[in-house]
Protein backbone atom coordinates (compact mmCIF):
# COMPACT_ATOMS: atom_id res chain seq x y z
CA UNK A 1 0.00 0.00 0.00
CA UNK A 2 1.39 3.65 -0.93
CA UNK A 3 1.46 5.48 2.07
CA UNK A 4 1.16 9.38 2.41
CA UNK A 5 4.55 10.47 2.84
CA UNK A 6 5.08 8.95 -1.05
CA UNK A 7 2.54 10.65 -2.38
CA UNK A 8 3.72 14.05 -0.99
CA UNK A 9 7.49 13.03 -2.04
CA UNK A 10 6.02 12.40 -5.54
CA UNK A 11 4.31 15.22 -6.14
CA UNK A 12 7.52 17.50 -4.68
CA UNK A 13 9.90 15.43 -6.81
CA UNK A 14 6.95 16.13 -10.06
CA UNK A 15 6.73 19.75 -8.78
CA UNK A 16 10.47 20.25 -8.82
CA UNK A 17 11.25 19.01 -11.84
CA UNK A 18 8.55 20.74 -13.71
CA UNK A 19 9.82 24.19 -11.74
CA UNK A 20 13.77 23.14 -13.30
CA UNK A 21 12.27 23.17 -16.70
CA UNK A 22 9.87 26.56 -16.58
CA UNK A 23 13.47 27.82 -15.01
CA UNK A 24 15.20 26.69 -18.22
CA UNK A 25 12.80 28.31 -20.38
CA UNK A 26 12.74 31.80 -18.88
CA UNK A 27 16.60 31.77 -18.84
CA UNK A 28 16.36 31.40 -21.97
CA UNK A 29 13.55 33.93 -23.12
CA UNK A 30 15.80 36.48 -20.73
CA UNK A 31 19.29 35.99 -22.74
CA UNK A 32 16.73 36.32 -25.75
CA UNK A 33 14.96 39.52 -24.57
CA UNK A 34 18.77 40.53 -23.56
CA UNK A 35 20.47 40.04 -27.04
CA UNK A 36 17.30 42.29 -28.18
CA UNK A 37 17.83 44.83 -26.20
CA UNK A 38 21.31 45.19 -27.20
CA UNK A 39 20.81 45.07 -30.99
CA UNK A 40 17.21 46.09 -31.63
CA UNK A 41 17.15 44.88 -35.17
CA UNK A 42 18.29 41.03 -33.98
CA UNK A 43 15.49 38.76 -33.79
CA UNK A 44 16.76 35.84 -31.31
CA UNK A 45 16.93 32.38 -33.66
CA UNK A 46 18.72 29.22 -33.07
CA UNK A 47 20.04 27.57 -36.38
CA UNK A 48 17.67 24.76 -37.27
CA UNK A 49 20.55 22.11 -37.36
CA UNK A 50 21.58 23.07 -33.61
CA UNK A 51 18.23 23.36 -32.46
CA UNK A 52 17.34 19.74 -33.83
CA UNK A 53 21.01 18.10 -32.71
CA UNK A 54 19.76 19.06 -29.55
CA UNK A 55 15.76 18.33 -29.08
CA UNK A 56 16.98 14.91 -30.93
CA UNK A 57 19.66 13.62 -28.83
CA UNK A 58 16.85 14.84 -25.80
CA UNK A 59 14.11 12.46 -27.29
CA UNK A 60 16.97 9.72 -28.26
CA UNK A 61 17.86 9.89 -24.19
CA UNK A 62 14.79 10.01 -23.36
CA UNK A 63 13.50 7.24 -25.25
CA UNK A 64 16.49 4.62 -24.15
CA UNK A 65 16.16 5.67 -20.60
CA UNK A 66 12.61 4.77 -20.22
CA UNK A 67 13.15 1.42 -22.75
CA UNK A 68 15.68 0.60 -20.08
CA UNK A 69 14.13 1.35 -17.12
CA UNK A 70 10.70 -0.57 -18.49
CA UNK A 71 13.18 -3.55 -19.32
CA UNK A 72 14.59 -3.63 -15.86
CA UNK A 73 11.24 -2.96 -14.09
CA UNK A 74 9.90 -6.07 -16.15
CA UNK A 75 12.86 -8.22 -15.20
CA UNK A 76 12.34 -7.62 -11.69
CA UNK A 77 8.70 -8.62 -12.07
CA UNK A 78 9.32 -11.90 -13.55
CA UNK A 79 12.14 -12.68 -11.07
CA UNK A 80 9.49 -11.91 -8.35
CA UNK A 81 6.95 -14.33 -9.99
CA UNK A 82 10.04 -16.81 -10.91
CA UNK A 83 11.04 -16.97 -7.19
CA UNK A 84 7.32 -17.65 -6.10
CA UNK A 85 6.61 -20.26 -8.07
CA UNK A 86 9.76 -21.41 -7.01
CA UNK A 87 9.42 -21.57 -3.49
CA UNK A 88 5.80 -22.89 -4.06
CA UNK A 89 7.12 -26.19 -6.06
CA UNK A 90 9.90 -27.12 -3.59
CA UNK A 91 7.78 -26.65 -0.11
CA UNK A 92 4.94 -29.17 -1.98
CA UNK A 93 8.13 -31.62 -2.83
CA UNK A 94 8.31 -31.50 0.49
CA UNK A 95 6.06 -34.59 1.48
CA UNK A 96 8.55 -36.50 -0.54
CA UNK A 97 10.74 -36.57 2.11
CA UNK A 98 10.27 -38.92 5.60
CA UNK A 99 6.78 -37.95 7.57
CA UNK A 100 8.97 -36.92 11.01
CA UNK A 101 11.45 -34.05 8.99
CA UNK A 102 8.33 -32.40 7.42
CA UNK A 103 6.86 -30.26 9.87
CA UNK A 104 10.24 -28.91 11.09
CA UNK A 105 10.74 -28.29 7.64
CA UNK A 106 7.72 -26.48 6.55
CA UNK A 107 8.09 -24.05 9.85
CA UNK A 108 11.56 -23.32 8.38
CA UNK A 109 10.41 -22.89 4.91
CA UNK A 110 7.52 -20.38 6.03
CA UNK A 111 10.17 -18.56 8.06
CA UNK A 112 12.44 -18.31 5.20
CA UNK A 113 9.48 -16.65 3.04
CA UNK A 114 8.87 -13.92 5.76
CA UNK A 115 12.46 -13.35 5.64
CA UNK A 116 12.95 -12.82 1.83
CA UNK A 117 9.19 -10.40 2.12
CA UNK A 118 10.91 -8.55 4.81
CA UNK A 119 13.43 -7.44 2.23
CA UNK A 120 11.28 -5.68 -0.18
CA UNK A 121 9.41 -3.81 2.89
CA UNK A 122 12.77 -2.40 4.08
CA UNK A 123 13.21 -0.64 0.92
CA UNK A 124 14.85 2.46 0.43
CA UNK A 125 16.32 1.92 3.72
CA UNK A 126 19.81 0.32 2.07
CA UNK A 127 21.19 -0.74 6.02
CA UNK A 128 17.79 -2.49 6.10
CA UNK A 129 18.01 -3.84 3.10
CA UNK A 130 21.93 -5.51 3.67
CA UNK A 131 21.01 -6.87 7.04
CA UNK A 132 17.38 -8.50 5.62
CA UNK A 133 19.61 -9.68 3.07
CA UNK A 134 21.90 -11.21 5.28
CA UNK A 135 19.30 -13.04 7.34
CA UNK A 136 17.59 -14.70 4.52
CA UNK A 137 20.97 -15.85 3.50
CA UNK A 138 21.68 -17.62 6.63
CA UNK A 139 18.12 -18.54 6.92
CA UNK A 140 18.77 -20.46 3.33
CA UNK A 141 22.20 -22.00 4.78
CA UNK A 142 19.85 -23.37 7.99
CA UNK A 143 17.06 -24.95 5.25
CA UNK A 144 19.65 -26.36 3.33
CA UNK A 145 21.18 -28.35 5.78
CA UNK A 146 18.28 -29.66 7.70
CA UNK A 147 16.95 -30.66 4.22
CA UNK A 148 20.19 -32.63 3.16
CA UNK A 149 20.07 -34.54 6.81
CA UNK A 150 16.12 -35.06 5.94
CA UNK A 151 17.31 -36.30 1.97
CA UNK A 152 19.28 -38.92 3.46
CA UNK A 153 16.59 -41.54 4.56
CA UNK A 154 14.77 -40.63 0.66
CA UNK A 155 15.37 -42.31 -2.10
CA UNK A 156 17.56 -40.70 -4.83
CA UNK A 157 14.96 -39.62 -7.20
CA UNK A 158 12.95 -38.18 -4.24
CA UNK A 159 16.06 -36.10 -3.14
CA UNK A 160 16.87 -35.17 -6.33
CA UNK A 161 13.29 -33.63 -6.82
CA UNK A 162 13.68 -31.97 -3.60
CA UNK A 163 17.44 -30.80 -3.62
CA UNK A 164 17.25 -29.25 -7.24
CA UNK A 165 14.04 -27.50 -6.59
CA UNK A 166 15.65 -25.98 -3.74
CA UNK A 167 18.72 -24.91 -5.39
CA UNK A 168 16.64 -23.45 -8.08
CA UNK A 169 14.53 -21.36 -4.73
CA UNK A 170 18.04 -19.95 -3.75
CA UNK A 171 19.88 -19.49 -7.21
CA UNK A 172 16.53 -17.07 -8.05
CA UNK A 173 17.66 -14.75 -4.79
CA UNK A 174 21.06 -13.69 -6.43
CA UNK A 175 19.41 -12.90 -9.43
CA UNK A 176 16.83 -10.45 -7.94
CA UNK A 177 19.58 -8.99 -6.01
CA UNK A 178 21.54 -7.88 -8.87
CA UNK A 179 18.24 -7.14 -10.63
CA UNK A 180 17.58 -4.93 -7.57
CA UNK A 181 20.81 -2.85 -7.71
CA UNK A 182 21.17 -2.32 -11.34
CA UNK A 183 20.75 0.69 -12.16
CA UNK A 184 22.31 3.02 -15.56
CA UNK A 185 25.95 4.92 -14.38
CA UNK A 186 25.02 8.51 -13.03
CA UNK A 187 26.47 10.11 -15.57
CA UNK A 188 23.48 8.39 -18.04
CA UNK A 189 20.90 10.65 -16.25
CA UNK A 190 23.01 14.02 -15.79
CA UNK A 191 23.51 13.70 -19.59
CA UNK A 192 19.61 13.63 -20.05
CA UNK A 193 19.39 16.16 -17.88
CA UNK A 194 21.90 18.13 -19.33
CA UNK A 195 20.05 17.65 -22.82
CA UNK A 196 16.70 18.49 -21.53
CA UNK A 197 17.73 22.16 -19.86
CA UNK A 198 19.88 22.86 -22.80
CA UNK A 199 16.78 22.10 -25.42
CA UNK A 200 14.12 24.51 -22.34
CA UNK A 201 17.04 27.39 -22.86
CA UNK A 202 16.89 26.99 -26.85
CA UNK A 203 13.05 26.80 -26.65
CA UNK A 204 12.90 30.29 -24.42
CA UNK A 205 15.65 32.18 -26.32
CA UNK A 206 13.28 31.47 -29.55
CA UNK A 207 10.10 32.28 -28.22
CA UNK A 208 11.66 35.79 -27.02
CA UNK A 209 11.14 36.80 -30.79
CA UNK A 210 7.76 36.74 -30.24
CA UNK A 211 6.50 40.04 -28.47
CA UNK A 212 3.97 38.02 -26.48
CA UNK A 213 4.75 34.41 -24.63
CA UNK A 214 2.98 31.69 -25.26
CA UNK A 215 1.95 30.49 -22.13
CA UNK A 216 0.19 27.21 -23.61
CA UNK A 217 3.14 26.18 -25.06
CA UNK A 218 5.66 26.75 -21.98
CA UNK A 219 3.66 24.75 -19.90
CA UNK A 220 2.44 22.00 -22.42
CA UNK A 221 7.18 21.42 -22.10
CA UNK A 222 6.72 21.54 -18.73
CA UNK A 223 4.79 19.07 -17.69
CA UNK A 224 5.55 16.71 -20.49
CA UNK A 225 9.26 16.60 -20.26
CA UNK A 226 8.82 16.87 -16.06
CA UNK A 227 6.21 13.95 -16.04
CA UNK A 228 8.38 11.31 -18.94
CA UNK A 229 11.08 12.00 -16.05
CA UNK A 230 9.44 11.06 -13.12
CA UNK A 231 7.86 7.92 -14.78
CA UNK A 232 11.47 6.90 -16.32
CA UNK A 233 12.54 7.26 -12.47
CA UNK A 234 9.59 5.74 -10.85
CA UNK A 235 10.50 2.57 -13.49
CA UNK A 236 13.58 2.58 -12.48
CA UNK A 237 13.09 2.86 -8.84
CA UNK A 238 10.32 0.66 -8.28
CA UNK A 239 8.89 0.50 -4.40
CA UNK A 240 9.92 4.22 -3.79
CA UNK A 241 7.53 6.03 -5.56
CA UNK A 242 3.97 5.19 -7.17
CA UNK A 243 5.04 2.37 -9.83
CA UNK A 244 5.63 -1.09 -7.76
CA UNK A 245 6.97 -4.43 -8.63
CA UNK A 246 3.85 -6.76 -6.74
CA UNK A 247 6.52 -8.95 -5.38
CA UNK A 248 4.23 -8.89 -1.65
CA UNK A 249 1.48 -10.22 -3.19
CA UNK A 250 2.72 -12.91 -5.09
CA UNK A 251 5.01 -14.21 -2.22
CA UNK A 252 2.25 -13.09 0.07
CA UNK A 253 -0.09 -15.64 -1.53
CA UNK A 254 2.77 -18.60 -1.97
CA UNK A 255 2.93 -17.97 1.81
CA UNK A 256 -0.32 -18.20 2.29
CA UNK A 257 -0.58 -21.89 0.56
CA UNK A 258 2.14 -23.32 3.17
CA UNK A 259 -0.22 -25.19 4.99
Amino acid sequence: MISNTTFVLTGLIICGMIGGILVSVEVGYRLGIRSRRNRPNFAPRIHPTIEGSVFGLMGILIGFTFYGAASRFENRRQLAVREANAIGTTYLRLDLLPAESRPGLQEQFRTYVRARLNVERQIPNLKAVAAALEHSSDLQQELWKSTVAAAKESGPAEKSLVLNSLNETIDITTDRTVALITHPPLAVYLMLGLSIVTACVLAGYTMSASAARDWMSIATLAVVLGMANYVILDYEYPRIGLVRVDVDQVLEETLGKMR
